[in-house]
């Protein structure tokens, strides 16, 4: 039976190891957050789902990183600041035929892993109608999750990767292989630039947001910027009409508060660097101007600030 470390413990690390420890996999998992690793040691990890309520125990978990070797696979499910660390903490460990895989909201996860293990190592996914979170240590909230897609950065359908999807459907996953995952990610990047940082500095869910005729163009705005980016770099999208694309996407969550508002209501820092604030330097590199994401990220920025100094 396939080994694995999960690193990182929040809403989307906790689903992945409760999953998979639920399907007879030997989960190991790490998080700094003391007192939900405590919980699970004590209690097992409480999912709570539209079908009922269970709980996992034979999570092995811990707040100290430690050298788990012999795995098979490793899970980044940390913020996107996270992936890099993460990956150092890996990289002494891995084995020949050791897998990475990490799925984010925004860009660049896989350069990041690359600064310490090589890419051949690497397979990244994306998370397609995902809802959960964390409601006390040891206790997840899931209501959702549509569909998990994988890929190589070669973009090929390999003998690994469809071993790999194979893993993730034993553990209940909607799992699928995909030959071309960064037009997936980029396709997911355009929503999270149009509803995350708009949400969180308007202070809306994505409906509000999508509802008022003064901060929607605002969102629309951020995420031309970004769509004549990822035009400019051959980015081979799915659609002609962003507009109608993203609006899609946000009428299915139209209650949803992203990731990044949730951050801020609890004075977290966010991922803004990996969203809209990665828009105005990859905008550099093709020559598009990105005045609308640059600021927002500025006004994220600038919030942060307020209550960095209490982050753990």
């Amino acid at each position: 039976m396939m080994k694995i470390t999960i690193i990182g413990l929040g809403a989307m690390g906790s689903i992945y190891a409760a999953l998979f420890a639920a399907a007879g996999y030997e989960v190991i998992a790490y998080d700094p957050w003391v007192e939900h690793i405590d919980a699970i040691n004590k209690k097992g990890l409480s999912i709570e789902s539209p079908s009922g309520t269970y709980t996992i125990k034979n999570i092995k978990s811990s707040s100290v990183f430690e050298a788990h070797k012999d795995c098979d696979l490793y899970i980044i499910a940390t913020k996107a600041s996270g992936v890099e660390t993460a990956a150092k903490k890996i990289s002494p460990l891995l084995g020949p035929n050791a897998t990475v895989v990490t799925i984010q909201n925004g860009l660049g996860a896989d350069k990041e892993i690359e600064k310490h293990i090589s890419y051949n190592h690497i397979v990244l996914g994306v998370a397609d109608g995902f809802g959960a979170s964390v409601k006390s240590p040891g206790h997840v909230h899931h209501n959702a999750m549509k569909l998990i897609r994988l890929g190589e950065l070669n973009g090929k359908i390999t003998d690994r990767l469809k071993d790999l999807t194979g893993h993730w459907e034993k553990a209940g996953f909607t799992v699928q292989a995909y030959e071309d995952i960064q037009k997936l990610i980029w396709e997911k990047f355009l929503c999270n630039v149009t509803f995350s940082a708009p949400c969180t500095v308007f202070e809306k869910t994505v409906g509000e947001l999508m509802d008022d005729p003064l901060a929607w163009p605002v969102a629309l705005g951020a995420m031309d910027e970004a769509y004549k980016i990822g035009t400019a770099k051959k980015i081979n999208f799915s659609f002609n009409d962003p507009v109608q694309y993203v609006s899609k996407f946000g009428e299915n969550l139209r209650n949803a508060r992203p990731s990044m508002f949730l951050d801020h209501l609890a004075k977290k820092r966010s991922e803004i660097m990996f969203i809209n604030g990665i828009v105005p330097n990859l905008g550099i590199e093709v020559g598009v101007s990105t005045p609308i994401n640059s600021t927002l990220t500025a006004l994220v920025l600038n919030r942060e600030t307020q209550f960095r100094e209490i982050i753990k």
